[in-house]
């Protein structure tokens, strides 16, 4: 018995079962011609509230598209909201496939709470389990790089010679600009602060001594190892992040490369080599800057503060401040390598990598730099 009808479907009721309501969409439905709505249906669902099924016969249909499948969705809704069974075997096999992809993931609806920030000791505990949980994973980075260096003393490393010497010329002639500026400045600022307390005792020719051995033993290698945590160590962690998402690091894998060797291993070479040298270079830069502090505003000749310069400094603060450097290009390199490695999959992911290569850098170096000063002093070097 039909109930209702228009230009598009009818609404009947099965003869045999009388609770059961039967849908006959027929014609063409699709979203060019104005389709109708569930309007009808849910009056008739509101008068009669014995229905207990509904069921789909589709042999009328000519042509169909998403438009109908908007309106199936708004009579299933219906009727699950009335209680009542939906049977779908009477629609296309092809529309069935796609109210079943509609429907697989449910609708997340707001519900309007902001989420809770978490405590001053809930911080301190995520960050304490943070940290244990990476340890394990650190040492094993750790010694996959060793293994890798060793295979490199053993001529065996998979590497190729002409990535190795781009990343030299990235990691020490490109950094020449920013460690040139830098370390000019820091010696302007020894030798002017320095000389400030000299003048008042008439010992203006000791700034030599103060820039030299200020800048060659510690100014000039924490600066160089800070500059280029920020360059480097970033830079070496969002390639490695971004090889990660892109799965290149996977593909090496497959092929039988050695991420190890083929990626890190570089890089870590790269800037135990040149962290030294621009240290080197920017402890001379920094001398320069207290040369012409002292003779443009203290009167001290620049025959005279060469001449201090050489009696102040010897080989065993250049050696120290070598030795920091090496400690600070190690440290560098391994921290933005292991935090490129441990990128995650996601953009976002290579950000918090980066972020966490310059963190983890500065933070080891500061360390780094304190430990090796209390331990040269304490031997007397």
């Amino acid at each position: 018995m039909t109930l209702s009808s228009n230009e598009h479907w009818s609404l009947s009721i099965n003869p045999e079962d009388s609770a059961a309501l039967i849908i006959v969409p027929g014609g063409d439905w699709r979203l060019k011609n104005s389709l109708p709505d569930t309007d009808s249906i849910r009056a008739y669902l509101n008068e009669h509230p014995d229905q207990q099924s509904l069921t789909f016969n589709s042999q009328l249909i000519t042509h169909w598209d998403t438009g109908f499948c908007t309106f199936l969705i708004s009579v299933i809704e219906l009727s699950k909201t009335s209680g009542i069974k939906t049977d779908l075997s009477g629609l296309p096999e092809g529309v069935r496939r796609l109210l079943a992809l509609a429907t697989a993931v449910p609708e997340v609806k707001d519900t309007g709470r902001k989420p809770q920030s978490a405590g001053s000791l809930e911080k301190i505990g995520q960050f304490v389990i943070d940290l244990l949980r990476g340890m394990p994973e650190a040492l094993h980075f750790l010694g996959e790089a060793t293994l890798a260096f060793i295979q490199f003393l053993k001529g065996k490393a998979q590497y190729r010679r002409s990535d190795f010497f781009l990343i030299i010329q990235d990691v020490g002639p490109r950094a020449l600009p920013i460690v040139t500026l830098i370390s000019f400045l820091v010696g302007l600022i020894l030798a002017y602060m320095g000389a400030v307390q000299l003048q008042q005792f008439g010992a203006q020719i000791f700034i030599a001594d103060l820039v030299g051995i200020g800048m060659v033993r510690e100014m000039a290698a924490l600066m160089t190892g800070i500059i280029m945590a920020g360059r480097s160590g970033a830079a070496f962690a969002a390639q490695l992040g971004t090889m990660q998402v892109n799965e290149e690091i996977d593909a090496l894998k497959t092929l039988g490369i050695s991420p190890m060797e083929h990626l890190v291993l570089p890089r870590m070479l790269a800037l135990i080599m040149m962290v030294p040298l621009l240290t080197l270079y920017g402890s001379i830069v920094g001398m320069i800057a207290g040369l012409i502090i002292a003779v443009t505003a203290f009167e001290v000749t620049a025959f005279e503060y060469y001449n201090q310069t050489l009696r102040a400094l010897d080989m065993r603060h250049v050696l120290v401040g070598l030795s920091k450097a090496s400690v600070y290009g190690v440290l560098i390199a391994y921290s933005g390598c292991l935090r490129g490695m441990q990128c995650g999959r996601s953009a976002s992911a290579v950000g918090e990598a980066t972020t966490s290569a310059v963190v983890t850098s500065i933070v080891l170096i500061v360390i780094a730099a304190s430990v090796l000063t209390v331990i040269f002093q304490s031997l007397g070097i």
